[in-house]
C-alpha cells in the first residue's frame, strides 16, 4: 500500500468504533465491512492527507482513489469519493471509465449518489466542449446499459448544475424517458431530480415522449 493509502486507512481505523460500524451496516444493508468512522472523520482524514502529502498529481490522486476503493470497506470507498471531490480540478474526461467502475461496484445510494452529484456531474460541467460531447455519449450509454446504479448516476449527475440554472436538461430527459428508468434506483433518481427542481425551476417538466 502507498504511504498516503496507509495513512488514510490507519486514520479511519483509529477514528472508528464497533458500535457505529454495526449501526451503519444495519442502516445501509450492505455486505461491505465497516470501520465505524463518521462521515466527518472521513472528510477530515482526506483533508489531513492532502496536507501531509501536498502536490499529488492527477495520476497520484486517481491511483490512490483506486487503492482505497479496492478494499471492500465502506469508509475507504467513501474516502475515495471525497478524495476525487476534493481534487476535481485535476480530473478529466479520461477518468469517466474509472468512475464507471466505481459506480458499478458501489451498489449503495450512500456511495453512488455522492459519486454522481459531487464528482461526475461537476467534472462534466467543467469540460471543454469537445470533451463534454464525449462525456455526454458516455452518460447516454450508462442510461442504456441495464445496470440500474449506472443509470442512476447518469440521471443524478446534472442535478447540481440544474439547480443553479444551468445543466443539461435535454440530456436528463433523454436518459429519464427510457423504460429502465421507471423503477428501482433509476426511477428514484428521476423522482428526486423532479422533486428538487419543482420549486426552483418549475419550467422544467418531464412530459411523456419528451
Amino acid at each position: 500500500m502507498s504511504d498516503p493509502g496507509e495513512f488514510v486507512d490507519a486514520t479511519l481505523r483509529r477514528e472508528g468504533s464497533w458500535q457505529r460500524a454495526g449501526a451503519e451496516r444495519a442502516r445501509l444493508g450492505s455486505d461491505l465491512r465497516f470501520y465505524g468512522a463518521s462521515v466527518g472523520a472521513v472528510r477530515g482524514t482526506i483533508r489531513d492527507a492532502g496536507r501531509r502529502y501536498p502536490g499529488l498529481t492527477h495520476d497520484d490522486i486517481t491511483a490512490l482513489s483506486s487503492e482505497l476503493w479496492a478494499v471492500p470497506v465502506f469508509e475507504r470507498r467513501l474516502a475515495a469519493v471525497v478524495l476525487l471531490q476534493s481534487n476535481l480540478r485535476l480530473l478529466d474526461n479520461s477518468d469517466l471509465t474509472r468512475l464507471e467502475g466505481f459506480v458499478r461496484g458501489a451498489r449503495l445510494r450512500a456511495l453512488v449518489d455522492p459519486l454522481a452529484l459531487d464528482v461526475i456531474g461537476p467534472l462534466i460541467e467543467g469540460l471543454a466542449p469537445r470533451s463534454r460531447a464525449r462525456a455526454d455519449v458516455a452518460l447516454d450509454r450508462w442510461a442504456r446499459d441495464g445496470d440500474e446504479w449506472l443509470h442512476r448516476a447518469a440521471l443524478l449527475s446534472p442535478l447540481r448544475a440544474l439547480r443553479a440554472g444551468a445543466g443539461d436538461w435535454d440530456g436528463f430527459v433523454r436518459r429519464a424517458t427510457t423504460s429502465e428508468a421507471l423503477a428501482g434506483p433509476a426511477g428514484e433518481a428521476v423522482a428526486r431530480v423532479l422533486d428538487d427542481l419543482a420549486t426552483s425551476r418549475p419550467e422544467l417538466r418531464l412530459t411523456p415522449g419528451a
